[in-house]
């Protein structure tokens, strides 16, 4: 039989292919994909600069077989306050998402949210609340597994007036992001208003609120810089507030990972991806700073004795999570004492 030129040149082709299809074939039969959804746009700093980059860490190290993919901005439905249940329940394999979507659900993280407790830098805050976690209020998370717990830097003022001092804050709608943040923008004299971050760019647009506190990073993904003119932060290394975030996998994924790739994951959690976490926000704030500045924002700084008003008209929120503590029959007063030694231990490190 007489083979064409044309013919001998697909035959071969296809002898070639074959078994690059069969090692592809091979090859995906052996990975495994992980979905993981989460509330902020990919361009945000987040997803960006720790999300997508732990996620090729963890495909680097299984050497391709363990694979994250990441969908952004609640492409698989519900609400960002739903996420956590979503991890839980199995409807995705990993969230990142907000403790305080969640209002009263995991009170003892609450320690490191309160008024005047947190550290300026989150690299200092993330290692601090990730021991923390780990040995003192694991159990608060058991209904999934955590992969890392992590905070931001400074929390922020951003408003459509100049806050400098306490009574500038009187009648204003403020966006808070966790209960006891709300407490204190109320203890201050302002209206708390809660939501999600993703709602604060139309709410202010429709003057729903006057300004959110967010930390740095989040101004440009929310266009604050352009949406308002004003930002206030504290002096010093104290935050008025910070935001407790974590990114969790569903327990019976990670059970049904191979023994090596569990081994991947366990790698590649804990103080390990708390500090690549942190790194997000802290290498973000100077740079965010530099846009405000060049959008010709105000930024204030509180003065050190309008801070102590500050914090002293605070204080009662502060003691009164403790009291919510008591109640729940769990020493408020010694988990703060433990997280602001924690602080202290990684300001040091």
């Amino acid at each position: 039989m007489k083979v064409s030129r044309r013919s001998f040149l697909s035959i071969a082709a296809g002898a070639v292919a074959a078994p690059a299809v069969l090692r592809e074939g091979y090859a995906q039969a052996a990975q495994v994909t992980l979905k993981l959804h989460h509330f902020l746009p990919p361009a945000a700093n987040v997803p960006t600069n720790f999300l997508a980059p732990w996620a090729r860490k963890v495909e680097e190290d299984s050497a391709g077989r363990l694979r994250i993919q990441l969908f952004p901005s609640m492409q698989l439905g519900g609400a960002p306050p739903q996420l956590y249940d979503q991890a839980r329940d199995g409807v995705v394999d990993l969230v990142w998402t907000v403790l305080g979507y969640t209002s009263g659900r995991f009170p003892r993280s609450e320690a490191i949210e309160s008024p005047f407790v947190s550290h300026r830098s989150s690299r200092v805050n993330s290692l601090a609340f990730q021991e923390y976690a780990e040995k003192h209020i694991a159990d608060e998370f058991r209904e999934v597994r955590p992969i890392c717990l992590f905070t931001h830097d400074r929390g922020v003022f951003h408003t459509d007036r100049k806050v400098e001092r306490m009574e500038d804050l009187k009648g204003l709608k403020i966006r808070f992001p966790t209960r006891v943040a709300g407490e204190a923008l109320k203890a201050l004299g302002a209206t708390a208003v809660g939501m999600p971050v993703p709602q604060v760019p139309e709410s202010i647009s429709q003057r729903v609120i006057n300004g959110a506190v967010v930390p740095w990073e989040v101004v440009p993904s929310v266009k604050l810089d352009e949406l308002v003119k004003f930002h206030t932060e504290l002096p010093g290394q104290r935050s008025f507030y910070n935001t407790a975030f974590i990114l969790a996998m569903n327990n019976a994924k990670f059970d049904s990972l191979p023994a090596d790739l569990k081994d991947v994951v366990v790698r590649n959690s804990g103080q390990a991806a708390a500090r690549m976490a942190s790194v997000a926000f802290d290498n973000s704030t100077p740079k965010v700073i530099e846009q405000v500045n060049r959008k010709s924002g105000t930024i204030v700084t509180l003065s050190e004795a309008e801070t102590a008003r500050w914090e002293a008209a605070t204080r009662p929120v502060v003691e009164d999570w403790a009291r919510q503590m008591k109640e729940r029959n769990v020493d408020g007063p010694k988990l703060l004492e433990t997280v602001r030694e924690l602080i202290a231990k990684y300001e040091k490190a």
